[in-house]
């Protein structure tokens, strides 16, 4: 699975839209600060709530685009911004709720596309674990 995220990441950030997605400086230090676990679950919360009913609140206007959590900027350079991207762009399709084999996927997804922006913070904390 991690090799087709990968594929897909790849495929998706040559799009002029999606690639102009990046975590600024603030982003990384907040995720340095709450840690990749707080991240992920945070992440989970906002897709629960936000991406994995059948008829999302406001969907196309739910993932607000501003630099106010690393998800956010995820979703949006992903395509799990709305249920129109996310069938558009993931094939699953709309009017039904997401199950929690998509949630995780979902999840891992963007926590795959959040270390790529902050590899500096994973090396760290990899070689932490070498000392």
């Amino acid at each position: 699975m991690q090799e087709n995220i990968i594929y897909k990441m790849n495929s998706l950030s040559k799009s002029k839209f999606r690639g102009s997605f990046h975590l600024n400086n603030k982003m990384k230090e907040y995720v340095k600060i709450k840690g990749l676990e707080k991240i992920r679950s945070d992440t989970y919360d906002f897709i629960i709530s936000r991406l994995a009913p059948a008829n999302p609140k406001n969907d196309g206007k739910q993932t607000p685009m501003r630099q106010v959590h690393p998800t956010f900027i995820a979703m949006h350079a992903n395509g799990f911004c709305c249920r129109s991207c996310l069938n558009r762009i993931h094939h699953i399709e709309k009017g039904r709720e997401l199950t929690k084999e998509e949630i995780d996927f979902i999840v891992d997804f963007i926590m795959t596309w959040i270390n790529n922006e902050i590899k500096w913070i994973v090396t760290f904390v990899n070689l932490s674990y070498n000392l």
